[in-house]
């Protein structure tokens, strides 16, 4: 019998992030207008967790447009053509149709088909997830450049009624370009979950139930201080865990990106990483609201915006919610 040796393919030693896009929703909601249906005040909501307004998009505008807009800028300001991305991995959990994915959508809208394209579901961790899976098949030499996207349209899976998590929800989407490089631009990925505690944040029914006349339609809950809890004290352990596998310390960071849940956990989470004064924290949440999956991309894409000079610095960014899931690593902004 003749022996035949298989080939596998291999890519290059390092990646890095090319360029940030983003998209929020049209409509600036203020606090003073969802107060109402959960019998609270402009004050209780700005004190609990610093959200002043929060994006929202228009009804007739879905997650696959959101990400669209933000995979269009990252590619254009990335200076890759588009027809030489060949993976987009969007992180979601608002497709409006459980199938077709978004991804495979937005790559045909951006000029990228037929790339490959999947969707991640990872909740508040799922860019997060999404960059670690882009670094990797490049590095195996499975994809060139790849688009990464965080897409979500909460506002139609939130009850208005709901005091638990209703005024923390927003919509919108942030994008990058993950490609090869010369130096090492992504950290190694601390990630896991632990399913035991999945009923802390996620959907009060299923689609089935909704079918049957069993539930109503679906929405996000959370149970409030447990999740504060587990953020708080347990990722800050991730976090930390992150910084030591990408041979770094705080004091070596230009910036560092949360998950954009509240702002007192974001600021809770910088006392405890004891962040020198000269890490830019990302405080998205402000202005636009918990984006869960696009809440890191686009708080970046903000902070770039804002401070150009944190270019080629380190950010340490993570991510954490519902599953429960949580994801971690140190890149090079572009």
């Amino acid at each position: 019998m003749t022996e035949i040796t298989l080939k596998q393919s291999t890519g290059p030693a390092y990646t890095r992030l090319y360029a940030y896009g983003a998209a929020r929703g049209e409509n600036a909601v203020p606090n003073d207008d969802i107060v109402g249906p959960i019998n609270s005040s402009d004050e209780w909501i700005r004190q609990r967790t610093g959200i002043i307004t929060r994006a929202r998009a228009n009804a007739e505008t879905n997650a696959i447009d959101l990400a669209t807009e933000a995979a269009r800028e990252a590619v254009e300001r990335s200076g890759v053509a588009p027809e030489d991305i060949d993976a987009v991995i969007i992180a979601t959990i608002s497709n409006p149709k459980q199938t077709p994915s978004v991804s495979a959508i937005v790559a045909d809208r951006i000029g990228a088909n037929p790339a490959a394209a999947y969707d991640v579901n990872a909740a508040c961790a799922g860019f997060a997830y999404a960059v670690a899976q882009a670094d990797a098949l490049i590095r195996a030499g499975a994809a060139h450049y790849a688009v990464v996207i965080g897409a979500e349209k909460l506002s139609d899976i939130v009850d208005p009624t709901d005091r638990s998590i209703s005024f923390l929800l927003a919509d919108g989407a942030g994008a990058a370009v993950v490609g090869p490089s010369d130096f090492p631009g992504i950290g190694p990925t601390v990630w896991g979950s632990d399913g035991s505690k999945a009923e802390l944040v996620g959907m009060n029914a299923t689609l089935t139930e909704f079918r049957d006349g069993k539930a109503p339609w679906p929405t996000l809950r959370q149970e409030g201080p447990s999740v504060f809890r587990w953020a708080v004290w347990e990722m800050v352990k991730v976090a930390r865990r992150a910084l030591e596998a990408a041979g770094i310390t705080p004091a070596d960071l230009a910036a560092f990106v949360p998950h954009q849940a509240n702002l007192r956990i974001v600021d809770e989470f910088a006392k405890q990483l004891k962040l020198p004064d000269t890490v830019v924290v990302g405080h998205d949440i402000e202005t636009t609201g918990n984006t869960s999956a696009a809440s890191i991309p686009l708080a970046t894409h903000r902070l770039l915006e804002e401070h150009p000079e944190l270019s080629g610095g380190l950010a340490l960014q993570i991510g954490f919610g519902a599953g429960l899931v949580f994801g971690a690593q140190v890149v090079v902004l572009p």
